[in-house]
């Protein structure tokens, strides 16, 4: 199996699903970004480099006259509202690790502070990775969240987009595994080996494909403006991506996600947009009383019902086991009990932030 996140292989590698093989190559560094690339104990190898991003639709930020995000702060603004797309990190990995970027590059108060003010803009949270991509490609949607080669492989295949990597991001390996059991572990083992030799890695390069290789000659052979992320212009404020802090709270963070935002984005995007209101109303009025209650319903809005403590306590986290990786799938026991309480706090702080910013918009 192979995904573009290398905290769910630690997980995997954790659950022991994963086969130790001996695989052949060369040429290929231990780090990227700060990253080893492979699993030193030979459960998982690196195959492509991944960042995460910003993509945009170029002619919809011209017909919409917006100017283009570069950074995550940028997605918080109010003129973004409405433009905005990201899946949620509970269905997908990349999506997951592009939240813990943020949450590890910020701190987790700021971090998720920042998720929901980009929230409280999204147009849509999809189902799937790869319908983000293709909302902005089809100019549904103005920015995406994405990582890297969706934005790359769309300008390939010739849609308007652009990609743009936010300082606050990860380079991290692309992972490729053998299943524990596998009906054909040599024939698995064969084909991570054609990955991770030059000829495999070159079809990274295939328009369809642009994915970034993990070995640094292979660069030589890049078309023109091709990402390089062994340059050092390329994402030089790059963190260095915690996968022991990220695995430690890996399913408890995709419960918040779909608790405060997925399932409560309704809430968040009315809140949010009282308050954006309430700003433009009076940012010019000086309005003392106006701007504490504004000021009161952002921090409602950014409050969370956990601290980073907790959600790196063992005891804690190893409560949250059921993942909604598909639709329909049932929480109970202590997880539903906790997620109750989550979505109890989401909804009042959010009613009342919404009720708070109002009436500042009221005032005079």
């Amino acid at each position: 199996m192979w995904a573009s996140a290398p905290d769910a292989f630690e997980v995997l590698k954790e659950e022991e699903l994963l086969a130790k093989v001996d695989v052949k190559f060369e040429g290929i560094p231990d780090v990227i970004g700060g990253y080893p690339v492979h699993d030193p104990d030979g459960t998982y190898f690196g195959f492509a480099a991944s960042g995460y991003g910003i993509m945009y639709n170029t002619r919809y930020v011209q017909a919409n006259d917006l100017p283009i995000a570069r950074e995550w702060e940028d997605l918080k603004r109010a003129e973004y509202n409405g433009h905005v797309a990201m899946s949620s990190p509970s269905r997908s990995g990349t999506t997951h690790l592009t939240v813990e970027t943020v949450l590890q590059g910020e701190g987790w108060d700021q971090g998720w502070a920042t998720w929901k003010w980009i929230s409280g803009n999204m147009n849509t949270v999809t189902e799937r990775s790869f319908g983000v991509p293709d909302a902005v490609n089809s100019g549904a949607t103005g920015f995406g969240i994405v990582i890297d080669f969706f934005g790359l492989a769309s300008k390939a295949s010739g849609f308007p987009v652009e990609l743009v990597y936010p300082s606050v991001t990860a380079i991290v390996p692309a992972n490729i595994g053998i299943i524990a059991n596998a009906p054909n572990p040599e024939g698995a083992k064969q084909f991570v080996e054609f990955l991770l030799s030059p000829e495999g890695q070159k079809v990274l390069l295939d328009p369809a494909i642009m994915r970034l290789p993990v070995d640094p000659k292979i660069y030589a052979s890049a078309p023109d403006g091709f990402p390089n992320p062994f340059s050092e212009e390329f994402a030089p404020g790059a963190i260095e991506f915690d996968v022991d802090k990220s695995g430690v709270r890996y399913n408890l963070v995709n419960s918040l996600f779909d608790v405060l935002v997925t399932y409560r984005l309704d809430d968040l995007r009315g809140a949010v947009a009282a308050v954006q209101k309430a700003e433009a109303a009076h940012a010019d009025t000086g309005n003392k009383e106006a701007a504490a209650l504004i000021a009161e319903a952002r921090a409602l809005i950014e409050a969370m019902p956990i601290t980073e403590a907790e959600a790196q306590d063992p005891a804690f986290t190893q409560v949250f086991t059921i993942s909604r990786a598909e639709p329909g799938t049932e929480v109970v026991g202590r997880q539903a009990e906790i997620e109750q309480a989550w979505d109890s706090f989401a909804v009042e702080n959010y009613r009342k932030a919404k009720e708070l910013a109002d009436q500042a918009t009221a005032m005079k």
